[in-house]
């Protein structure tokens, strides 16, 4: 067991500006006019809506099934009627529109019926899925799937619960291990429990003493050996990949996870949603945003998923001069390009922000090279190399200096004295790296189509091919046998007197002469249609009068007459008589 901390390279140290919203505890929002419930809860994977417009929907009700492995559940927030199903603006600085379920509460709040989840009787595979369906995702900002990352529950030595929360105005972490650490602390045990690991890290930074004596308390009263860890408060100490340096030593490498080296995080948020799933049967459908700047009342909110942030924004009654505003904190978030989104999981705090509490940056100047962003990185990378190959859009460079292992916590940007925003040519590459991945992919898949396509159609000609032959093979020997049947024997010592050595026989066509082997076929055609002709029998011939059958006896004696007549002119002009053409047709076909 190690006994000290370790320390990771780089970090800033800006002002927390904690105190503005940590001295108020957890108030519960009202109920909005309407809830606006993305099934894109992330961007990995998006929820199928399994409701209908105008349906009655309870508080907890599933309104979107999970689909492929990173997919989560959604749930409704409170009971109401569905009453629009389609695109809505979404917490994005492109504020691009994503499918969401609109819900008009009926102020009832009725729940669905809630049953705890017995994890003792039903193994860890029915946990894991309990929790997809639970909709519980990683609540520190990523929203990754909490049962994914609890993975095949081997390998993992020692899982940290992350209350590090060190981005500076946000304290919903800290309220939230305050007056909620018995349930916190509950919900870790869950997770340590379902991820197989033997040793039990909380890391909390040390501006937060109240959190941290709250949580050892309720460590204490439940007889709990968790170890519970004061951080430093350094920015980014709530990395996963800083916490964990600095608590086990294990320095992650570049493209890893913790997971591969026996570690896993978790963050208190997390925790504490998945006690209420597996303890008390709930979904997740609400979080604890906090509300902070330019306000007037800042604190924290227990807000339900989907709420509008324009009727949220109300409750910490902003100033007159407020001229921006920022979801998460002002080194990762980002400004918000409208305020009719809803709210999701992923979203921690909302600040306030105006041109005295946050000026605007000054003039991006040219870089001098002077290495500061270097020294700040915690990801000890080059930003500055990373800088001058994203904006030549030299890609290749940039990847080759692992820019994907940028982890865009903005120290590079909040050191450099040129005030460049490193951050943002950051992410202009990773998206023309992966846009251009995208379409390599699709180019891929396109060629690969219409290869096989070609495939497919030379195989389709083979088999065409080969069939036509076979057909016309057993026609040739169908035909051969049937001329050798037709064909007329030699009789008498005289016929086989002339007949040479090596000759063919009389009537029978030479081997290699292709004219005589066309006549055999026509002849033996003939003789085929002819037979054919002759079986046949003549149809609407019967129920006849005695007059009609008188006819056609008189018409069939005529035809037999003429045809008589025609067979008595033969060769040169001599005359053989024939009585009956008919039986002498029949001679032959025997011979």
């Amino acid at each position: 067991m190690i006994a000290r901390l370790f320390k990771f390279h780089g970090g800033v140290a800006p002002e927390g500006h904690k105190d503005e919203s940590a001295g108020t505890p957890i108030r519960r929002a009202p109920l909005p006019s309407r809830l606006i419930v993305p099934l894109r809860q992330s961007t990995r994977t998006t929820a199928r809506c399994c409701v209908e417009v105008g349906q009655k929907v309870l508080k907890g009700q599933r309104i979107g099934e999970s689909e492929g492995s990173f997919g989560t559940a959604v749930h409704a927030p409170t009971s109401g009627t569905v009453v629009d199903f389609g695109p809505y603006p979404m917490a994005h600085p492109s504020g691009l529109p994503t499918r969401c379920v609109v819900i008009e509460p009926d102020g009832e709040e009725r729940w669905i019926e809630r049953q705890p989840f017995d994890i003792d009787s039903a193994g860890r595979d029915a946990a894991l899925a309990w929790l997809r369906d639970c909709g519980v995702v990683g609540l520190g900002g990523a929203a990754f799937p909490s049962h994914i990352k609890l993975g095949s529950g081997g390998g993992v030595d020692t899982l940290i619960l992350n209350g590090g929360e060190c981005e500076p105005w946000i304290t919903c972490d800290d309220r939230l291990m305050r007056e909620r650490a018995a349930e916190v602390l509950a919900g870790a045990r869950i997770l340590f429990r379902l991820i197989g690991a033997r040793e039990l890290l909380i890391g909390i930074e040390d501006n937060k003493p109240e959190a941290i004596e709250a949580m050892r308390a309720a460590a204490r009263e439940a007889g709990d050996e968790v170890r519970i860890l004061p951080v430093p408060a350094l920015y980014p100490m709530g990395g996963e990949k800083q916490l964990i340096r600095t608590l086990t030593g294990i320095e992650i490498p570049y493209g890893r996870f913790g997971a591969e080296y026996g570690v896993q995080c978790f963050n208190v948020g997390t925790a504490y949603a998945a006690h209420r799933a597996i303890v008390h049967g709930e979904p997740l459908v609400d979080r604890i945003v906090t509300l902070t700047g330019n306000v007037a009342h800042a604190g924290n909110w227990e807000v339900l998923i989907g709420t509008p942030i324009d009727e949220l924004l109300a409750l910490a009654a902003p100033a007159a001069d407020t001229d921006r505003w920022l979801m998460g904190g002002p080194m990762m978030g980002f400004a918000l390009p409208r305020l009719d989104v809803p709210v999701t999981k992923a979203c921690n705090c909302i600040i306030a922000a105006s041109p005295t509490l946050m000026p605007p940056p000054p003039p991006e100047q040219p870089c001098i090279r002077c290495g500061e962003c270097a020294r700040a990185c915690p990801a000890e990378l080059q930003p500055f190399e990373l800088y001058w190959f994203s904006r030549a859009r030299n890609f290749d460079k940039a990847k080759a200096y692992h820019l994907f292992d940028c982890i865009e916590c903005g120290c590079c940007a909040y050191v450099c004295p040129s005030h460049i925003p490193l951050v943002d040519y950051y992410r202009f590459a990773k998206s023309e790296i992966a846009a251009g991945e995208r379409d390599r992919n699709a180019a891929d898949q396109a060629r690969e189509r219409f290869e096989f396509r070609n495939f497919r159609q030379e195989r389709e000609k083979e088999e065409k091919a080969a069939r036509l032959a076979a057909k016309a093979a057993e026609t040739r020997t169908r035909t051969a046998s049937e001329t050798a049947a037709d064909t007329p024997a030699a009789s008498g010592a005289s016929a086989t007197a002339s007949i040479q050595p090596g000759a063919p026989a009389p009537g029978v066509p030479a081997a290699d002469d292709p004219a005589a082997k066309k006549k055999a076929l026509i002849a033996a055609a003939l003789a085929r249609a002819q037979a054919q002709k002759a079986a046949a029998a003549p149809r609407n011939t019967a129920d006849l009068s005695p007059t009609t059958q008188a006819e056609i006896a008189a018409i069939e004696a005529r035809r037999q007459q003429a045809g008589t007549e025609a067979g008595t002119q033969t060769g040169s002009g001599a005359t053989v008589a024939t009585a009956e053409p008919r039986d002498a047709r029949a001679e032959d076909e025997a011979r």
